[in-house]
This record gives C-alpha cells, structure tokens and sequence, in this order.
C-alpha cells in the first residue's frame, strides 16, 4: 500500500479534501500507539487508529470537519463504556484538515519512521525469496533484497523493498547496521554456508536465519567446526527457519510463519555482543 504521505497528495490534486487522524497520546492499553494515523475523506479512508468505535468516532468527527469546521481538532476518548471499548486505556486523537502543508510534514515524518526501522537483509531471489520479499514489505522493516542474478527478480519489486543485484554478498553483511536481521536463502549452499558464517562472526545479529533442514543445519554446523569457528555461536542460527510449522512447504506459507519469528526476535531487547 502506498505511504499515506502518497495517498493525500493525490486525494488534495484531485479535489478531495481530507482530514489527517493522528494518535497525539495513548496511555495504558490502547489498539494503536502515538503517531498512528489515518487519512479520512467524504467518501474513503485509509490507514487506522485502532478500529472499533474509537475509529468511528474519529471519522464521523472528520467529516463534520469537512462539512462545517474547524480546521483543528482534539478527541480524549477513555477506552471504556462512553466508547464501547474495554481496552482501559486513554487516547487522545487530534484531528486536522489536510493540504499542501499536511503531505510535506507526513511525507518527512513517514521518512523519519522509514530511517528508524530495522534492516533485514534478505539473501536470494528464487521463489521462496519472492514470496518472503512480499510477505516482508509491508511491514515495518527496511528490506534489503539480494541475489547476485538480476534475471531472478520479479519485473516489479514489492513497494519499499530495496533491489539490490550484487556478486559480493559478505559485503554488504560487513556494512549492515548493528541489530539487522539476516535470512539467507540462495541457490547455492556453499554460498548460504558463507553467508551465514560472516552473519554468526558479527555476533549482533537480531535473527540469523537459513533455509534449509535438520540435515543442511547438521552439515553446516560441521562445517562451521572444521572452520574453527566457536560452536556456542550456532546457538544464535534459526535453521530451519519456519520450523514452527511443519509439513506445508509452499513458499507463502514459509513466508508468513518466518515474518512472524522475525518480528518477534526484533521485538527482544539487544543482546550482548560476544566474539564468534
């Protein structure tokens, strides 16, 4: 889906006037977190600020913005029986109508939140790599996409994903920011092999995770050990990845449970780094 930054420059350039929905402060247990927002017009909307009657509050208030005014607007809602919600929390929403001026400061906002978001570098552009490139962009990551044959990528690349066609791939595991996550899946074990190695000696690693089998994570680990590599840093190696499900081996099914184990290790606290 485009950025919403995206979506009210087009509404504004075709006439439709909008107001922005901005969770301004959320205490206690809310559906969203501050800075979600949403976009309302007369006769759409896009994003969300939790869903339920706090959401259909905001947006009949938007629309009588549209309609009559103000331009501005606050909403404190207690998430409780006023709303028919029982999440307990408290939101306060603010409410303003949109132009030119609106889409820049989104635009640079959703920049901002883009440069805080994790790196996950992702090895590979066979099939399993397509359907884990378009599992992987719509949630809040930076996507790294990389596979040494250009001829492997999808003609359109998932909106936000960085195509990156290169015969060096430890390379770019060197330069990886401190914290990244890493899934390698090639067309060629010897290359995931040298892959997740460099991944393992970094030792900051969020995930490090190859594709593969009980038999490939037997094989790699003793090739690992003849490399005089430190075994307890096999410890931090998911392989296989999407072992929580077994039996379905079709690629969006592997997709989907490994973007779950992924966003839940880069949910943990950082890790001391040790030598590996």
């Amino acid at each position: 889906m485009d950025a919403l930054s995206i979506l009210l420059a087009g509404w504004l350039g075709r006439g439709e006037p909008a107001v922005l929905v901005t969770v301004a402060e959320a205490r206690g247990s809310t559906p969203r977190e501050a800075g979600a927002g949403m976009l309302v017009g007369r006769d759409a909307t896009a994003g969300t600020v939790g869903g339920g009657r706090l959401e259909w509050i905001a947006v009949e208030t938007a629309r009588r913005m549209l309609d009559e005014g103000p331009s501005e607007t606050l909403l404190d809602l207690p998430l409780g029986p006023a709303t028919g919600q029982c999440c307990g929390g408290h939101v306060v929403l603010r409410l303003e109508t949109a132009n030119d001026a609106t889409v820049a400061d989104l635009a640079a906002r959703e920049r901002a939140e883009a440069a805080a978001r994790p790196a996950l570098l992702l090895f590979g552009a066979g099939h399993v790599g397509r359907a884990m490139a378009a599992a992987f962009a719509p949630l809040p990551l930076r996507l790294l996409w990389l596979d040494e044959r250009a001829q492997e990528f999808p003609a359109t690349i998932p909106p936000g994903v960085e195509r990156i066609v290169t015969g060096s791939p430890l390379d770019h595991v060197a330069a990886a920011p401190a914290g990244a996550g890493y899934l390698v899946l090639t067309h060629s074990h010897a290359l995931d092999f040298d892959i997740a190695e460099a991944v393992l000696r970094r030792s900051d690693a969020a995930y490090a995770g190859m594709i593969g089998s009980a038999t490939k994570r037997a094989r790699f680990e003793r090739w690992y050990g003849a490399r005089g590599r430190d075994a307890a840093a096999l410890a931090r190696l998911t392989c296989p990845i999407g072992a929580a499900l077994t039996g379905d081996k079709r690629p969006e099914v592997i997709a989907a449970v490994v973007a779950a184990e992924v966003l839940v290790a880069f949910a943990r606290p950082p890790q001391p780094s040790s030598s590996g």
